[in-house]
This record gives structure tokens, C-alpha cells and sequence, in this order.
């Protein structure tokens, strides 16, 4: 009998491994390449742990009233007054006092009261996503009396620091399911619209059009001032996102019309066609994975776009209204110029549209470049 035969199996080059990756595998490793996509898609998935974990992350409870009205944010100190040097960070109580002559309240640090931080911190108690009752937070003071205002607080005494990781929450959320929203209804809309043709394109165009030709800010006005005061912060928190998703589908719905009618006459759809898949199986397992590339870039820069418009709605009071907590609503308790000139602490909020919006664009950029891998 002849002994077996050695086989050799000789692996892929880098070359070789390049021309037989898939799409997506050569969409991650172009994606990869470019850093500040890497940079912004990090600071983006902190913002969405944080909106996840609000409670968790969140000093104390948002609408916890103090007696501290507009106070500055404390200073983290590593040395005392006497010039000790503390490896764990702290923060002096706050002594308020009133200017005799301007009746303007006036905080110093009460240097006889050191509070050192300390990370898993049991407090205000809350139930994490409504559902599992805790009272631990990441950061926090022990005390009587202690209490930690990293962000200052607000005219009601309430830390500005936790609102605003609630305030994620919120905003954060509103672009994802607007987003969602705006992806079926552009989907279904220019899909039908590009794969049917004749009069069915041009009703469905016709609309586009209308939906387009409206200015957005006012029709924003006029559905947001519309919506009854006396409805609860749900049902205005789904309006609001119904209101954005509404008027944003029409772009995306255009450009899937035209993708389908560049690609609808292709031999892989007319495969499927003469096999016998029904019209719905065609669009959505054929010709939409197509150019998904695509529309994941375009949604993921609309993301941007529908938190920008929230914000300024609530921050106009058009929008979110208190007790809901969003990025717009803290926005507007800054628009007196004299709260901006001595309270400059809550624009800090401005801070986090800008950080969340440029890391959404440098996101969006790469996926850009990465959606067409051999370019």
C-alpha cells in the first residue's frame, strides 16, 4: 500500500486576502484607517453608555433641590489649604453669603469642609430603565451635608452635572428612533416609487416634492406649537420625534428611488425575478442591500441633524418641555443675557450638541470613504 500523500496548504497573501474579502471586511479595514472616524465613533459610543446608564452615571437625582441657587461648579483639588498634597481628588463645601450692596448671592469655599470623591458611591436611590431599583452611582461624597456640583447648579438648586447626563438620555435617543423612523418611511416610499415607475413614481414624486418644498423651521413651529400644552412629556417626546421623521424621509426616499431605478434592470434582480421572488423579497433582500453602504452614511448623518433641530426647538420652547430633561431644555434656561454674564456655567450643555455633533460628522466622513473600499 502507498503511503498517503503530503498535502500542503498554502495560505492567502495579503494581496490575495485583499481580492477575496468580503465588502464589509474591506469597509472595516478601510474604516480603520482613517483615525478620526476611529476618535469620533468612541466618543460616540461613551455618549450612548452614558444615556444608557444615565442613573448610573448621574451624581445625584435631577430634580433634587438644594438651597445652593447658582452655585458655581467645585473646584477638584488634590492640595488643602495647608498645603498637603492628597493622592484622593476633593472638594470643599460650599458658604454662601449675600452681597449687602448688589444682593447678589456669593459662594466661597468653606476650606473647614473637605470632601474626598469616591467612585461607586451609594446614594439616590432610582430604578435602572424603570426596572431593577438601585441606589449606586459612579462618583460621589460622603457626609452630612456633602454635596458634589462638578457642572454648578441652576435657578431651582438642582445639579446641572446629573441633568445633563439625563439631558443625553433624551436627545441622544430622539435622533436613533427619528432616524429609524425616517429610514422605513424612506425606504418603503422611494422603493415603491423607483421599482413600480409610471403613475405610481410620479404621485409618490409629486409628494416628495410638496414634503421638500416646505421650509423646515417654520412647519417645526407650527406642528411643535400645535401640540397641546396639557399632553404628557411621553406623548410630546413621540410627537416631537414624529414631527422630525416626517420631514426628513423625503431626501432619503429620493435617493433610493433613483438607486433602484439604476439598478433594478441589473441580471442579479432579473434572476430573482424569473425565479419567482415577489416584489417585496426583490426590493428588500436584492436591491437594497445593493447600496446599503449608502444609506447607512446618509442616516448616520442625519443623526446630527434631527438632535440640532430638537434642541432648538425645546431651547425656543417649542419643543421637550420640563419636567423631561434634554440637552435643549437646560439650553433654555441660558437665553437671558445677564444669567449668561454671571452664570456661564449653563451653557456647558452647548458644550456636549458640539462634541456629540462634530464626533457624529468625523464618524459619518469615514464611513463615507469606507463605503466604497476600492476607491
Amino acid at each position: 500500500m502507498a503511503p498517503p500523500v503530503a498535502t500542503t496548504v498554502v495560505q492567502p497573501g495579503a494581496e490575495e486576502r485583499y481580492y477575496i474579502a468580503s465588502q464589509w471586511r474591506l469597509m472595516w479595514r478601510k474604516f480603520r484607517k482613517h483615525r478620526l472616524a476611529i476618535g469620533g465613533s468612541a466618543i460616540l459610543a461613551l455618549f450612548y453608555l452614558v444615556a444608557a446608564f444615565a442613573e448610573f452615571f448621574a451624581v445625584d437625582d435631577p430634580f433634587q433641590r438644594y438651597e445652593f441657587v447658582f452655585a458655581p461648579p467645585q473646584r477638584i483639588h488634590f492640595v488643602d489649604a495647608g498645603g498637603a498634597f492628597h493622592l484622593r481628588p476633593f472638594v470643599y463645601g460650599w458658604e454662601k453669603r449675600i452681597d449687602p450692596d448688589t444682593l447678589a448671592l456669593i459662594y466661597t469655599e468653606d476650606q473647614e469642609r473637605r470632601y474626598p470623591l469616591h467612585l461607586f458611591v451609594r446614594g439616590a436611590p432610582y430604578e435602572l430603565w424603570g426596572l431593577f431599583p438601585m441606589d449606586l452611582h459612579l462618583i460621589g461624597v460622603r457626609g452630612e451635608g456633602a454635596t458634589l456640583f462638578l457642572l454648578g447648579t441652576e435657578k431651582l438648586g438642582r445639579d446641572l452635572f446629573s441633568r445633563l447626563v439625563y439631558g443625553t438620555r433624551i436627545s441622544v435617543s430622539i435622533g436613533l428612533v427619528g432616524v429609524a423612523l425616517t429610514f422605513v418611511m424612506g425606504s418603503l416610499m422611494g422603493g415603491i416609487s423607483g421599482y413600480f415607475g409610471g403613475g405610481v413614481d410620479d404621485a409618490i414624486q409629486r409628494v416628495i416634492e410638496f414634503v421638500i418644498s416646505i421650509p423646515q423651521i417654520p412647519l417645526w413651529l407650527a406642528l411643535s406649537a400645535a401640540v397641546p400644552r396639557e399632553w404628557s412629556a411621553l406623548q410630546v417626546y413621540l410627537v416631537i420625534t414624529v414631527i422630525l421623521s416626517g420631514v426628513n424621509w423625503a431626501g432619503l426616499a429620493r435617493v433610493v428611488r433613483s438607486r433602484l431605478i439604476s439598478t433594478r434592470e441589473e441580471d442579479f434582480v432579473m434572476a430573482a425575478v424569473v425565479a419567482g421572488a415577489g416584489t417585496p423579497r426583490v426590493i428588500g433582500r436584492h436591491l437594497l442591500p445593493s447600496f446599503i453602504s449608502y444609506l447607512i452614511v446618509n442616516l448616520t448623518l442625519s443623526i446630527p441633524g434631527m438632535i440640532l433641530a430638537e434642541t432648538a426647538l425645546s431651547f425656543l420652547g417649542l419643543g421637550l418641555r420640563a419636567p423631561v430633561v434634554s440637552w435643549g431644555v437646560l439650553l433654555n434656561d441660558a437665553q437671558d443675557v445677564r444669567i449668561i454674564a454671571n452664570q456661564p456655567w449653563l451653557l456647558l450643555p452647548a458644550i456636549s450638541v458640539i462634541v456629540f455633533v462634530i464626533s457624529f460628522n468625523f464618524g459619518g466622513d469615514g464611513l463615507r470613504d469606507a463605503a466604497d473600499p476600492y476607491r
